[in-house]
């Protein structure tokens, strides 16, 4: 259990170019969502949109939902930067919430594109930027959360504490050997 790729993987689903990706894409998504927050609060008094009628989107729930994207592109930096390549054993809690978040990022991005063509009429060139990103975040991440459940699935089934694996509590001599 203690080696360097999570059992039933070739390759490290956390490696840093693929951290780094997936910080980078957080960024850009939460300067887009920074900005659409900012003319919902009508800090801007119009959206740069050289194609679409953005106003229509971004008005349309009546309060800042943009706002939620940028609370949950940075929680997605915080923890794609947060450990090493080894997190999934180390504190496979974090690999888990990030998991939660980039499956609820790929359906929010999904569902923001299908209101869009079906209930608002309009379109929104950086909202549908933002959900690409989500999208993508998704597909090229859902592999980290799948080896977050490795490691406390191999201490469940060696008797350990599953509880304390997943916050990354057993270590040392309390390591079962598998």
């Amino acid at each position: 259990m203690g080696g360097k790729l999570p059992p039933g993987f070739d390759r490290n689903p956390m490696a840093w170019p693929k951290q780094i990706l997936f910080a980078f894409l957080a960024f850009a998504g939460l300067c887009i969502s920074v900005y659409l927050t900012l003319f919902q609060v009508r800090v801007f008094s119009s959206v740069w949109d050289p194609f679409l009628r953005t106003a229509k989107v971004l008005t349309f729930l009546g309060f800042p939902d943009a706002s939620l994207g940028a609370l949950a592109y940075g929680t997605e930096i915080v923890l794609t930067l947060a450990g090493g390549r080894h997190l999934w054993r180390t504190m496979p809690w974090t690999v888990l919430a990030f998991g939660f978040l980039i499956l609820s990022g790929a359906l929010v991005g999904v569902l923001l594109i299908l209101m869009q063509a079906s209930l608002v009429g309009a379109w929104c060139a950086l909202c549908l930027a933002s959900a690409t990103i989500s999208l993508a975040t998704f597909v090229f991440g859902y592999d980290e959360p799948l080896a977050g459940l490795v490691y406390p699935g191999q201490v469940r089934e060696a008797g350990g504490p599953v509880w304390r694996a997943l916050w990354g509590l057993q270590s040392g001599k309390e390591e079962l050997r598998v």
